[in-house]
C-alpha cells in the first residue's frame, strides 16, 4: 500500500468519524470515497457505522467499479460515486450523508439557492435537488449526473445530501457548508421571516473571487435586483412591532 492509498483510508476514517458526531448520519448511513491518482478508488463498505471504522474494512476497486480487495463489500450506492467520478475527472473525492435540515429540504423538495452567505456562494454556489430514486439503485447515479459538472453537490429528494470536491477536505467542508446554509435558510426565511438577499452585483463579485480559487465549477444563484443588505435594516423592536400588526 503506498502512501497515498494509506492518507486517503485514513482521512475516510476521520470524516466518517465526524459526520457521526455531528449527526450528519445515523446506524449505517452513508458513504464516502476517494479516487487516487492511479484511478482506483477507496470507499467505505457496506453495513458499517461511519462513526465505527478502521482501514482495513475499506474497500478498493476500480474505475468500473471491480473490487480490488479481499474482504468487505462496497455500499450498493456505490454506482452513484463511480457515475460522478465518470462525469467529472475534477472530483477527487465524494460525501454522501443525511444531515437533518438538509435532509428536510430535499424532502419537501426545496432546492438550496438563496444568495444569502457569501461564503456559502463561492464554496458552494446553487444546490439543486435530484429526481427521487431509490437508494443503491442505477437510477440514483442517473438522477445526479445532469449536476456533476455544473454544482458542486445536490439535495437527493426524499433521501439525503450529496457534495464532491478535488479532495477529500474539500468534500468534507462542502457538507458541513451545506448544512450550515440550510439552517441559516431555515432560520431566515421560515423562522425570523426576514431576508436581505445579496444583489446581482454582489454575486457577480464573488463569482469573480471564485474563479481564482481552483475551485470545481459551481452554478451561481440569481441575486436581487437592489443592494437592501447596505441599509436595509431595522431594530428588533422594529421587526417585532411590524410583526404584530
Amino acid at each position: 500500500m503506498n502512501q497515498e492509498e494509506k492518507n486517503a483510508r485514513t482521512w475516510i476514517c476521520e470524516v466518517g468519524r465526524r459526520l457521526y458526531m455531528r449527526n450528519y448520519v445515523a446506524a449505517n448511513d452513508g458513504n464516502i470515497s476517494v479516487r487516487l491518482f492511479d484511478k482506483t478508488i477507496i470507499a467505505t463498505p457496506t453495513n458499517v457505522s461511519k462513526g465505527y471504522m478502521d482501514e482495513d474494512m475499506l474497500v478498493k476497486l476500480d474505475a468500473e467499479g471491480v473490487l480490488l480487495s479481499d474482504t468487505g463489500k462496497p455500499s450498493s450506492e456505490i454506482k452513484m460515486h463511480l457515475r460522478i467520478y465518470k462525469e467529472n475527472e475534477h472530483v477527487g473525492a465524494i460525501v454522501h450523508a443525511h444531515p437533518p435540515i438538509s435532509t428536510s429540504f430535499a424532502i419537501a423538495g426545496i432546492s438550496l439557492d438563496a444568495p444569502i452567505s457569501p461564503e456559502a456562494i463561492v464554496n458552494l454556489g446553487v444546490i439543486p435537488i435530484a429526481s427521487y430514486a431509490t437508494p443503491g439503485t442505477k437510477d440514483v447515479a442517473d438522477a445526479v449526473a445532469p449536476f456533476c459538472k455544473s454544482h458542486t453537490g445536490c439535495l437527493l429528494a426524499n433521501h439525503g445530501a450529496l457534495t464532491w470536491g478535488k479532495d477529500l477536505t474539500e468534500a468534507y467542508f462542502r457538507m458541513e457548508s451545506l448544512e450550515h446554509v440550510a439552517h441559516m435558510t431555515m432560520i431566515s426565511h421560515f423562522t425570523i421571516g426576514r431576508v436581505n438577499e445579496l444583489s446581482q452585483a454582489q454575486i457577480d463579485r464573488l463569482a469573480e473571487l471564485r474563479s481564482n480559487m481552483n475551485l470545481i465549477d459551481a452554478t451561481m444563484p440569481l441575486g436581487a435586483k437592489e443592494e437592501s443588505n447596505l441599509n436595509g435594516f431595522v431594530s428588533v423592536s422594529q421587526w417585532i412591532k411590524k410583526r404584530e400588526l
